[in-house]
C-alpha cells in the first residue's frame, strides 16, 4: 500500500480518535491540577477562596487519596472486578459448550440467553431489586415457604453487594457466552476427530484443544469485561442509597464529588486515577496479547 493511500485511510480514524478521546483525556488531566467550583456554569475563573488563582497543584489528587470514602469506594470496586468478572467468564463458556452440542432449537436458546445483555443496566438491576424488594417474588416465595404472611427478604448492607454482583452476572454473562460460542464455530473438525481417534474425553479436549484455541477470544473478553467492571455505575446506583453507602463503585463516587459536591477538578482527578487504574489492571493481558501476535509472526 502506498504511503498517500494509507494516510488517506488513517487521517479520518486519527482525527476522530483525538476529537473524542484525546481531547477529552487532556482536558480532564489539565483541569485535574484545577480547583473548579460552580457559580452560574463550571468555568477555570469560579475560584472564591483562593486569592484569585485556580491552580492548586497536586491538591486535588491528596485530597482523594487522604478521603476515606474513596478507599471505600475502590475496595468495593476491586472487589466488584474480582468477583463478578471470573464468574461471567466461566458461565460463558459453561453455556457456550452446551449450545455447542445442541441441535435444534439452537437460535431460539441463544435468543432467549441473550435477552439479559439486550435489556439495559438500568432496567436489569429494577428487575433484581424487584424480586428482592419487601413485596416482591422473593419473599412471597418465602412466604409460602414458610408459612408465615409477614415473612419478606430484607436488604443489609451483608447481601446487598452479592445481589449487585449477581445482577451484574447475569446482565454480562451473554456477551461471553456469545463470543465464545463463536470462537467453538471456528474450531477445525479434524482435531475434534483427532482427539477421539485418541480417545480423549471431555475435559482433556476442552483443556487441551478447546480453550487453547479459544486462547485469544478470552483474553478479548477478559480485557473488555474488566474495563466494563472498573466502570460499573448504573447496576450499583439502582442499589446504592444512603443505608448502603459502602456499596458505591469508584464512577458513582466520583460523579457524587463532581455534582452533587460540586468539586469538578476533585472529579477530574477521580477520573485520571480511573483510567490509571484500568490501564494497570489491563496491563499483564496486554503485555499476553503482544506477545502472542509476535510468537504468531515469527
Amino acid at each position: 500500500m502506498k504511503r498517500r493511500t494509507f494516510w488517506g485511510f488513517a487521517t479520518p480514524s486519527v482525527m476522530v480518535m483525538t476529537v473524542l478521546m484525546l481531547f477529552p483525556l487532556a482536558t480532564t488531566v489539565y483541569l485535574s491540577f484545577f480547583r473548579v467550583l460552580p457559580r452560574n456554569r463550571y468555568s477555570l475563573s469560579a475560584c472564591e477562596d483562593l486569592g484569585g488563582s485556580c491552580y492548586v497543584g497536586w491538591k486535588n489528587y491528596v485530597d482523594v487519596f487522604n478521603d476515606e470514602e474513596f478507599w471505600t469506594a475502590l475496595w468495593f470496586t476491586l472487589r466488584f472486578v474480582a468477583v463478578t468478572v471470573p464468574i461471567q467468564t466461566v458461565f460463558g463458556l459453561g453455556v457456550a459448550l452446551i449450545l455447542d452440542r445442541v441441535g435444534r432449537g439452537r437460535g431460539i436458546y441463544m435468543a432467549a440467553l441473550l435477552t439479559p445483555f439486550i435489556v439495559t443496566p438500568v432496567v436489569g438491576g429494577l428487575l433484581v431489586k424487584d424480586l428482592f424488594a419487601r413485596t416482591g417474588f422473593i419473599s412471597k416465595v418465602l412466604q409460602w415457604g414458610t408459612s408465615d404472611p409477614e415473612a419478606s427478604f430484607l436488604l443489609t448492607n451483608g447481601n446487598v453487594n452479592w445481589i449487585i454482583f449477581l445482577q451484574s452476572i447475569w446482565h454480562v454473562m451473554p456477551f461471553a457466552m456469545i463470543s465464545l460460542f463463536a470462537g467453538l464455530q471456528s474450531l477445525p473438525d479434524e482435531r475434534m476427530e483427532a482427539a477421539a481417534i485418541d480417545g480423549a474425553g471431555f475435559w482433556r479436549t476442552l483443556f487441551h484443544i478447546k480453550i487453547p484455541h479459544l486462547r485469544s477470544i478470552f483474553l478479548f473478553i477478559i480485557m473488555v469485561s474488566l474495563m466494563d467492571a472498573y466502570r460499573v455505575y448504573d447496576s450499583v446506583f439502582i442499589f446504592a442509597t444512603e443505608r448502603f453507602a459502602d456499596s458505591r463503585s469508584l464512577q458513582m463516587y466520583t460523579i457524587e464529588v463532581a455534582t452533587d459536591f460540586g468539586r469538578v477538578g476533585r472529579g477530574n482527578a477521580l477520573s485520571v486515577i480511573t483510567v490509571l487504574g484500568v490501564f494497570v489492571i489491563l496491563l499483564p493481558f496486554l503485555y499476553v496479547s503482544y506477545r502472542d501476535q509476535i510468537a504468531e509472526r515469527t
